[in-house]
């Protein structure tokens, strides 16, 4: 067998041993499957080792390939991320199994009961890059919900990837069920993400977890349906209203507790009625090391202010750079988040409520914040465990995808011998 046919022959092959462990996942036990995450946990923490061997090998491909500092930063994984790996397995075990759930049931006039009930989507295909982390994420929560899921990682973190994997295997066997539920693509050949985009009838839904030329790839050649995210451009507004200690801090936050993830803030607006208050709120951002690009009036607030240009408004920077604008009150601000936003994340920042609910009625992204960092865009912050990424789209699952969004429903009807006249 020649190289062009390796890649379909392996895929096939892939999404016929996921499609037979999915329909033995959909009627596994809650407690089959939280035995199995106990036991994927329980390798993770006996093969620090071996992961962090696997790692210093992604790590220096990466250095190699000159990936920015926030990439290398998704990428590194030390005994606390590995840790904190394991405790998000263990915390997906403590969520409510989504399964046979009845979200409705009701009774018709001629004696017929009508549910709608929670079923798994099947088998799931995730493309992913840097964030060894997303392996355990996204085999926990499609397995808790019941699907088979297939793995891509990204080429740099391929070792740890598949270590990880590899724990999820004995996890998986350890409670008697399919290793196939699991699968990860074992090769960095390119073309597999492509035979991944046609495999309709195998793979139910595709969710790519990555930057833009990823998931634009994804969204243009996908014949499956897709879970669309694009990227953060997230942005944190202060209203006239806000409290000026809050906002500080809130803000640095947003965008320096991590600048390489996609929910860290990339614009901050201000009220243009407190400009006189432009000073107090970068001083803290530009001391610790964040670069600000700002309009004419920010720049002339702060000598250490450079110049935003148009493009600025439309990047999502994943580092210690911040664009800052002045905007009209409240209605500026939505008007400016409607023109640039990715759909992800917004904040507002205010002590006025009639402001902060004209900010979460109006605008249009998948989670909106009032008085809180944009940091907390995180399944696991949202009680939901996981997720395998933040869909921006507005079909199916937005926001955090999590467990429920892993799901479908289906309608189960029982009669007494109703015929239809």
């Amino acid at each position: 067998m020649d190289d062009m046919q390796k890649i379909p022959a392996l895929m096939a092959t892939m999404g016929a041993e996921a499609k037979a462990a999915a329909a033995i996942l959909a009627q596994a036990t809650t407690a089959q499957k939280n035995a199995a995450l106990r036991a994927a946990a329980a390798a993770l923490r006996a093969s620090v080792a071996p992961l962090l061997a696997a790692n210093d090998k992604d790590m220096a491909l990466g250095k190699e390939k000159d990936l920015s500092a926030a990439m290398l930063d998704r990428l590194q994984l030390d005994e606390i991320r590995i840790e904190a790996i394991a405790q998000g397995l263990e915390a997906i075990v403590a969520l409510p199994d989504p399964i046979g759930d009845v979200i409705a049931s009701w009774d018709r006039p001629n004696g017929l009961n009508i549910s709608r009930v929670r079923v798994p989507l099947g088998v799931i295909g995730v493309i992913y890059e840097s964030r060894p982390n997303v392996t355990a994420d996204a085999g926990a929560l499609c397995l808790k919900a019941g699907n088979a899921v297939i793995l891509r990682g990204g080429s740099e973190s391929f070792h740890s990837s598949n270590q990880i994997h590899s724990c999820f295997v004995e996890g998986l066997k350890a409670a008697g069920l399919p290793a196939h539920a699991v699968q990860m693509v074992p090769t960095r050949d390119r073309a597999a993400v492509g035979e991944m985009l046609t495999m309709t009838g195998v793979i139910d839904i595709i969710v790519p977890r990555g930057g833009r030329s990823l998931v634009e790839r994804v969204q243009t050649e996908s014949r499956v349906p897709v879970f669309a995210h694009l990227e953060g451009i997230c942005h944190v507004y202060v209203d006239a209203s806000a409290d000026l200690e809050k906002a500080k801090a809130i803000t640095l936050n947003a965008k320096m507790r991590r600048t390489g993830i996609c929910g860290a803030a990339e614009t901050l607006l201000i009220d243009q009625k407190i400009a006189d208050k432009v000073t107090d709120l970068i001083t803290p951002l530009l001391d610790a090391g964040c670069e600000i690009r700002g309009d004419d009036k920010v720049q002339a607030a702060e000598s250490r202010v450079l110049p935003a240009n148009d493009t600025d408004w439309d990047t999502e920077y994943l580092d210690a750079i911040l664009s800052v604008k002045l905007v009209d009150g409240v209605q500026g601000a939505v008007a400016h988040i409607a023109a640039h936003s990715s759909g992800h994340t917004e904040t507002i920042i205010a002590e006025d409520a009639e402001a902060a609910d004209y900010f979460l009625n109006t605008v249009d992204s998948a989670i909106v914040m009032h008085n809180a960092s944009t940091q907390f865009a995180d399944g696991a912050e949202f009680g939901m465990g996981a997720e395998i990424g933040i869909a921006t789209g507005r079909i199916h699952a937005r926001g955090p995808v999590g467990l429920e969004q892993l799901t479908s429903f289906k309608y189960q009807v029982r009669g007494n011998g109703q015929i239809r006249p």
